[in-house]
């Protein structure tokens, strides 16, 4: 059961790897008869050894993107009765290590890379907001994905020091209040009231760049509209579940 850690605000426990968990959790809140408002997509995890959940599904896939993907559709009925809400789900400038593999993206046929694992699924967190501005614009629903920067946190604690040590963020090092500072833009500006669907930086929206060498900004396959309708499409076969269900 949630309980209160200071006034208005409550904390329930979620596991995003965890189906029960997801839809436990999101039970409970509809139960409740409120709306919301806003949905800030923001756990993940970075760079696991190779780990598979209950399905057999790639861990990084599985938690960043799976996982947010049934959450959010579970709690469509609450972003709907808001009438004008807003879904952030938290990118990375992870997207330079490619899109998603759409004929293997659970590693089930070809070797295990962490790194391209993790950039698969932060593609997939900027192409859900794609698909999911489409999806709930009827709705008064709009969606963003965010590169937060490069933040020193528990993210990072599958990481050895000398994989740590040879990371250059160059300028992309942020504090965590820098790091949620778009996040919380995207959330709540009026600039961005008929806009959606765009991948934001440094609390703007970011230039579409061709190729990795032109970041920062956003790639081709992290914001292509074909990539974002296989990848919902792709999405509700793994997962089973569809929005508006």
């Amino acid at each position: 059961m949630p309980y209160w850690i200071f006034p208005r605000v409550e904390l329930a426990e979620l596991d995003l790897i965890n189906l029960e968990s997801i839809d436990t959790f999101a039970e409970r809140f509809l139960d409740t008869g409120r709306q919301i408002d806003i949905l800030i997509n923001n756990a993940g995890i970075m760079v696991p050894p190779l780990t598979r959940d209950s399905r057999g599904y790639e861990s990084q896939f599985a938690t960043n993107h799976l996982g947010h993907f049934q959450l959010t559709a579970r709690l469509w009925p609450a972003l709907i009765k808001a009438g004008n809400a807003r879904v952030v789900s938290v990118s990375s400038s992870g997207i330079v290590l490619g899109g998603v593999e759409f004929d293997d993206p659970n590693y089930e046929h070809h070797p295990y890379d962490k790194w391209k694992a993790y950039g698969q699924s932060k593609s997939a967190n900027a192409l859900f907001a794609v698909s999911l501005d489409r999806l709930g614009y009827s709705h008064g629903i709009r969606a963003f994905s965010v590169h937060p920067g490069a933040i020193y946190t528990d993210l990072s604690r599958f990481l050895s020091e000398e994989e740590l040590g040879g990371l250059d963020f160059g300028n992309d090092l942020k504090t965590e209040a820098q790091g949620a500072a778009t996040s919380v833009w995207c959330a709540t500006s009026s600039i961005l009231n008929d806009m959606g669907g765009v991948y934001c930086l440094d609390v703007d929206i970011a230039q579409a760049v061709s190729t990795p060498e032109e970041m920062p900004g956003v790639l081709p396959w992290a914001i292509d509209p074909e990539a974002a309708d296989r990848l919902g499409k792709l999405s509700e076969q793994l997962t089973g579940v569809k929005f508006g269900e």
